[in-house]
């Protein structure tokens, strides 16, 4: 499960987000753990930042497949508490990174993906959005998210093949902003945006708000 701790001195706090060490799913559970922290840190007032990560081969392979599977009545509602963290990540009022340190698919790509920014092992891990190959289409929101992080060549090369972007690739792309060695990964991630740590959190939420105000118009959608 999810766990969220913190260090460095009180004027620049990161608040570390570790996801997990498996696949780390959407499951109901964790999105509950999830969307918690994240109510915490936009709750807190002290000068911060959010970095998320995982452990071992998986950032996260996003929603889960056999929840859905057991529970097709609440797919609805199960897709708005997915969107609901994208969203709030989206619009977090401090500096966000994700710190790739395995494969991030689909749903999973979708939540670095709303961070601020995106530092990607090397040597291990993709980021794929396999929708197109698994015959499930974006949602409008997911859709709208991505597309707002991404050129349209990096979009369509993302969102309509399915290919699997190594570090490398994604980096060129532009789907990641660095690239770090694994031992190196949360540093790297963190030096991006510490210097930011202490942003007026009123402002920079403003600024989130109005700056992506039609993907959260299209992630409070409800699921057909």
């Amino acid at each position: 499960m999810p766990t969220l701790s913190q260090d460095g001195p009180q004027d620049r706090r990161v608040w570390t987000l570790h996801l997990g060490d498996d696949e780390n799913r959407f499951s109901p559970a964790f999105l509950d753990e999830v969307d918690g922290f994240l109510a915490d840190l936009a709750a807190s007032s002290e000068p911060a930042v959010l970095v998320t990560t995982g452990g071992g081969k998986f950032f996260s392979n996003g929603l889960d497949l056999d929840w859905l599977g057991a529970h097709p009545d609440r797919l609805g509602e199960y897709v708005a508490r997915v969107q609901g963290v994208f969203e709030r990540v989206l619009t977090l009022p401090v500096p966000t990174v994700a710190a790739l340190n395995g494969h991030a698919f689909g749903a999973g790509a979708m939540l670095a993906m709303a961070h601020d920014h995106r530092v990607m092992r090397t040597e291990r891990g993709y980021v794929c959005f396999p929708e197109v190959d698994i015959l499930i289409a974006f949602t409008p929101g997911m859709n709208a998210l991505v597309m707002s992080k991404l050129t349209p060549r990096a979009a369509v090369d993302a969102m309509t093949t399915g290919h699997r972007f190594g570090a490398e690739e994604a980096l060129a792309a532009g789907i990641v902003d660095a690239t770090a060695e694994v031992e190196d990964l949360h540093e790297a991630a963190a030096a991006r945006v510490r210097h930011l740590a202490g942003k007026d959190r009123a402002t920079l939420g403003t600024i989130k708000q109005r700056m992506f105000a039609d993907v959260v118009a299209a992630l409070r959608l409800p699921e057909a």
